[in-house]
């Protein structure tokens, strides 16, 4: 009997610790339920500023829940893309942006946001063209490029005044030579395997869509190489004499220059 007891009283103590558990989480959430706009803002900000953007993220999107059309929602709309990519949540970050575009088309703050949707696809693909393992070359896909150099073109385009236009400019011209360098680098990969004229057409696109590119010089090279493997002199010649009148210092000139 004394066993039994004893059991019943733990298990009563049990039952009411987790009643008072459960009692204690409406408690918690009623407590930000309480908040107002402006309370929950500085909490978000105080996220922001801690760099905490789990919560920073969290909080800014319950208050454009609240009041989408209100004063804080739309300053926590501005906000809301930058913490979700800060959070590595890159696809809900460009959704963010997005949505903000869609519905604040002539926002003071608007070029901003095309200038962090331009950061969403660079920061971590700068270098992704820079080694290239050859059966992987094919697999490779630049869009995610292409979409910040869109990005970036509104922002120098429309908005050539705001603060961010110098900064998306350089960023373009790193992109171009990054996607200039793709191209060349498929070509290279098509002349190994004796795809001549998929390499020709790689290289060319090179040439067209990504002009005065630090990828020039190969691309050249390669389109040389190409026509001559397909026999075609004329072509190869005329292209040999636009590679010694544009990088006349070119270690391509000599090495054509001595080709039999």
């Amino acid at each position: 009997m004394q066993v039994l007891n004893i059991l019943r009283i733990t298990t009563l103590t049990i039952t009411a610790v987790i009643l008072s558990g459960c009692h204690g989480l409406p408690k918690k959430i009623d407590e930000i339920a309480t908040w107002t706009n402006q309370e929950l803002y500085a909490e978000a900000q105080d996220a922001f500023t801690a760099g905490d953007w789990g919560r920073c993220s969290k909080h800014f999107k319950l208050l454009e829940a609240r009041d989408p059309f209100g004063y804080f929602a739309q300053q926590a709309q501005i906000k809301i893309p930058y913490c979700q990519w800060k959070d590595g949540e890159k696809a809900a970050a460009k959704q963010a942006a997005d949505h903000f575009i869609q519905l604040h088309p002539d926002h003071p703050d608007i070029a901003y946001i095309y200038y962090l949707k331009g950061l969403l696809g660079f920061n971590d693909d700068l270098s992704i063209f820079s080694h290239f393992i050859a059966p992987n070359i094919i697999e490779r896909d630049p869009q995610v490029l292409h979409d910040s150099y869109d990005a970036f073109r509104i922002v120098v385009t429309k908005y050539p005044h705001s603060k961010y236009a110098l900064d998306a400019t350089q960023r373009m011209r790193y992109i171009s030579n990054a996607l200039a360098e793709h191209e060349v680098s498929t070509a290279d990969y098509y002349y190994r395997r004796g795809a001549y004229i998929a390499a020709i057409n790689r290289a060319q696109t090179a040439l067209k869509e990504y002009k005065n590119s630090t990828a020039t010089e190969d691309a050249l090279h390669i389109m040389i190489l190409s026509y001559r493997a397909l026999q075609q002199k004329q072509l190869s010649d005329d292209t040999q004499r636009v590679l010694e009148s544009t990088f006349p210092d070119s270690v391509y000139v000599l090495r054509h220059t001595n080709a039999p």
